[in-house]
């Protein structure tokens, strides 16, 4: 298990530092995220949705907003998994596959319309199936739905992840882990810049 804050860590927080004064204001704010990190991470019991699949889902998901200390932190952890080292090749090429520019999608006809804006569709390539296995599949079709296109998603998505095998409860993870991502990049970004200005 982590002892040590992982914001802090990817974001180059020493203690004693102003960042560190900064962050220690929000008490509450920074252990509930580290209490996030944990449960999402280092569970004590993975349940369905094992550690491999975490740390892959995970490396894709940062790797698709661009190299960053994030992004290699769970290419690391991928990479230290024994069932996920075999996997980095692969991701790595769905990464570049997947990057692109959003958000994208359609709102219901109305004044926010105007807003509308036709992106990728993103599928993994079939040369690549066989070593993700239909999970992982799956869950980075979904999940680079969640990231670029999530105003477009519908029950039929959802469908597609239990047909692969994923349980309501897998879900459900799956879908938090998503949006911790999407947050602790934010926040880690957010954080660097502001040390950046600050040195």
């Amino acid at each position: 298990m982590s002892t040590k804050d992982i914001i802090d860590t990817l974001a180059g927080i020493e203690p004693g530092s102003a960042l560190d004064t900064i962050r220690a204001r929000r008490l509450q704010a920074r252990e509930n995220a580290q209490k996030s990190y944990l449960s999402l991470f280092e569970p004590i019991d993975a349940g369905e949705f094992s550690l491999a699949e975490r740390a892959a889902v995970a490396a894709f998901v940062t790797g698709l907003h661009g190299e960053s200390p994030v992004a290699a932190f769970y290419r690391e952890k991928l990479a230290a998994n024994a069932d996920g080292a075999a996997l980095i090749e692969a991701i790595t090429a769905e990464i570049e596959r997947g990057k692109t520019s959003g958000p994208y999608g359609a709102f219901p006809a109305g004044p926010l319309s105007i807003e509308n804006k036709a992106g990728l569709i993103y599928r993994v390539s079939a040369e690549r199936k066989a070593v993700l296995g239909a999970r992982l599949v799956a869950a980075f079709e979904h999940a680079h739905l969640l990231v670029f296109r999530p105003r477009d998603a519908a029950s039929s998505d959802m469908k597609a992840l239990l047909a692969a095998g994923w349980s309501n409860t897998g879900i459900v993870t799956f879908s938090q882990l998503v949006a911790f991502l999407s947050f602790q990049l934010r926040v880690v970004s957010g954080l660097r810049t502001l040390a950046a200005t600050n040195a």
